[in-house]
C-alpha cells in the first residue's frame, strides 16, 4: 500500500474539466514529481489533495485512510503544502511565519525542534529571523514557504513550483534541500515545470497533459525518454 493513493481524481472549474480522472501512487520516503505544461492540471491536483478545492469525483487516501476534504484537517492528517506563489505572511517576521506553520502542534518543544531543523536546512532564515518577511529576497521567501510547511511535522510535503522565478543558484539550493528532506525520511510530492532538475532528484514521476496522465515511470528512466526530452527537456539528453 502506497503512503498516498489517488484514484479516479476529477476536478471541474464550472464546465471546464481541469483534471479528468487520474491515478497516482506516492510511496513512503520518495520524491514523486508531477510534470507538465501550464494548464495540465498539476496545481489543481495538489490543491485537491491538500483540501483547498473539492474534487468532483475520485478518492484520496493516506495509508489507506480517506483524507478530509477540509484543508485544516488534511494538515492534521500529516500533509502540508508550500503553495505556488509562496503566500507567506508579509507583515510578520520570519520567525512568526514559522511559528504560524506549527499551529497544529501541541508540544512547544516539538515546535522549537522543528524550527531548528528549518534553520539547519536554511541558515539564511535564522540570520533573518527577526526581519519582516516582506524584506526577504524571492529565494528567501521561497525558503520560508517551504520551512513553514515543514513546521507542522508532515508525513507528506507538497511543493508547488518551488523554483518558479528564482535564479539558477537559488534553484540549486532549493533542490538540494528537497533531497535532504527526503533523506531525513519525509515523503515529497512536487509539481514543477523545471523537468530536468526535478527528474534529477525524483524517484518517480508522472507527466500530465490536459488533465490526464500521459507518461509515468522511474525518474531515472524518464529523463532519458525521447518523448519527454523532445517535449520538456529542450531536445537535449540528460
Amino acid at each position: 500500500m502506497a503512503l498516498l493513493e489517488v484514484r479516479g481524481l476529477k476536478v471541474n472549474y464550472g464546465p471546464i474539466q481541469a483534471v479528468r480522472g487520474i491515478d497516482l501512487n506516492v510511496e513512503q520516503g520518495q520524491i514523486v514529481a508531477l510534470l507538465g505544461a501550464n494548464g495540465a492540471g498539476k496545481t489543481t491536483t495538489l490543491r485537491a489533495i491538500s483540501g483547498v478545492i473539492r474534487p468532483s469525483a475520485g478518492t484520496i487516501t493516506q495509508a489507506g485512510e480517506p483524507l478530509s476534504k477540509r484543508a485544516c484537517k488534511v494538515t492534521r492528517q500529516g500533509i502540508s503544502m508550500s503553495p505556488e506563489g509562496r503566500l507567506i505572511f508579509y507583515g510578520l517576521t520570519v520567525e512568526e511565519n514559522l511559528k504560524a506553520g506549527a499551529y497544529i502542534l501541541k508540544s512547544k518543544e516539538r515546535a522549537q525542534q522543528n524550527m531548528q531543523r528549518v534553520y539547519k536546512l536554511f541558515p539564511v532564515l535564522e540570520q533573518r529571523r527577526r526581519q519582516q518577511a516582506s524584506t526577504l529576497s524571492g529565494g528567501e521567501q521561497q525558503m520560508l514557504a517551504i520551512g513553514r510547511a515543514l513546521m507542522s511535522d508532515p508525513k507528506i510535503l507538497l511543493l508547488d513550483e518551488p523554483s518558479l522565478g528564482l535564479a539558477p543558484l537559488v534553484i540549486k539550493d532549493i533542490f538540494r534541500v528537497i533531497r535532504e528532506v527526503r533523506d531525513m525520511g519525509m515523503t515529497v510530492l512536487i509539481v514543477e515545470q523545471n523537468a530536468l532538475q526535478t527528474l534529477k532528484i525524483a524517484d518517480y514521476a508522472y507527466v500530465l497533459e490536459l488533465g490526464l496522465i500521459s507518461m509515468e515511470g522511474k525518474a531515472s528512466e524518464l529523463i532519458r525518454d525521447e518523448r519527454l526530452i523532445d517535449a520538456y527537456l529542450g531536445g537535449k539528453k540528460a
